[in-house]
């Protein structure tokens, strides 16, 4: 077995340390190395054995974690991963995280619920050895197969292709995944576009009342609308909407009019909200109306979903693998045979407007 994964965990209670060192050491390719319980002592540590990956708290005694993140950004850069609770005053905090070089943004376990924490135990672990990859520019080791991994059948079951979707249509939907590095590629994908842009629908891999923080950033830096997704929501020119945390999002039709649905339901390719789920409506309901765009990713997810739509005549575009932070979903996609189109993030909105206006 190769060498494993050494986390450093930095969180001022001594619960969630515990709970997050059971959780990471479940996983046989991570190995914690040690707990701080402020940013001081976490110096201490790392001056003895430099981690390769980091999770870190937000609100702390003596030094809070985003200037702490700074400092070991600007010092000793080491891949990080924002621990947090994130309730909604503390998602602009967060956003800022993201904006100082953390990779991940992960739920703090709630303590007490059981299946909570299976799911978050996936979640953490995957957020670590994605952040290694980040940082030792290699592609992490896949995920163990406990719990199962479900599929988009959970949510919704496989139909003929262009049974459901409408022929032709005046409008084209665009639907795009993205994982970890997917903020900062939205951002540039999304800010690029005109104010007239097709409606757009994003599962973002984001934890539950982050994405209308993040939301809320985007909308005031596009041209362009970006919302937090509320079923129902109309598909429209010129907005984009994004799948709410924690959450699934499906693309559906009434008509001609394009809207979305939020849904509940289990993990699919081990994430809520599921690439794979949104893709595989978009196949049903929208077919070769459609443009899907997969981006940086760790994982497997929207791979599946990809094929299902290039099958119902949608294009289909994937980010390079150097632009990618983690050329995982996207190569699993190439992989797949799903993928029309392989481009840097700089050239995919304009391959978006372009096949959009066919």
């Amino acid at each position: 077995m190769g060498k494993k994964i050494t986390v450093l965990i930095v969180d001022d209670s001594a619960v969630v340390r515990q709970t997050l060192a059971d959780i990471l050491s479940s996983d046989h390719e991570i190995e914690v190395i040690g707990t701080a319980s402020d940013p001081y002592i976490a110096a201490d540590h790392i001056a003895r054995m430099v981690p390769d990956v980091i999770t870190l708290d937000v609100e702390m005694p003596r030094m809070d974690g985003i200037t702490f993140l700074q400092k070991i950004m600007t010092q000793h850069p080491i891949p990080v991963v924002i621990c947090s609770s994130l309730a909604e005053t503390g998602s602009e905090t967060a956003l800022q995280a993201m904006q100082h070089g953390a990779v991940e943004i992960i739920l703090k376990p709630r303590l007490g619920a059981k299946q909570f924490l299976e799911e978050a135990q996936i979640r953490i672990c995957d957020a670590v050895k994605a952040a290694a990859a980040v940082r030792l520019k290699r592609r992490a080791a896949v995920p163990r197969e406990i719990p199962p991994k479900l599929t988009a059948d959970a949510i919704l079951a496989k139909a003929k292709f262009g049974e459901e979707a409408m022929a032709k249509t005046t409008e084209k939907v665009v639907v795009v995944g993205a994982s970890t590095g997917g903020t900062e590629a939205l951002t540039d994908f999304l800010v690029s576009l005109p104010l007239d842009a097709p409606g757009i629908v994003i599962v973002q891999h984001m934890p539950e009342n982050f994405t209308r923080a993040f939301a809320q950033r985007l909308d005031g830096i596009c041209r362009i609308s970006v919302k937090e997704a509320a079923s129902n929501d109309t598909v429209i020119r010129g907005r984009a909407l994004i799948a709410p945390g924690n959450f699934h999002l499906l693309l559906k039709r009434s008509g001609a009019r394009y809207y979305v649905e939020v849904k509940e339901g289990p993990l699919v390719s081990r994430h809520r909200p599921s690439v794979d789920v949104l893709f595989r409506s978009a196949a049903r309901y929208a077919g070769a109306n459609a443009v899907g765009v997969i981006m940086t990713g760790m994982g497997d997810d929207g791979a599946h979903g990809m094929l299902e739509m290039k099958q119902a005549g949608a294009v289909t575009i994937a980010q390079d693998e150097e632009s990618c932070v983690v050329f995982g979903m996207p190569k699993k996609a190439i992989e797949l045979n799903a993928v029309d189109k392989v481009l840097p993030l700089s050239s995919i909105a304009g391959a978006v407007l372009r096949e959009a206006s066919h």
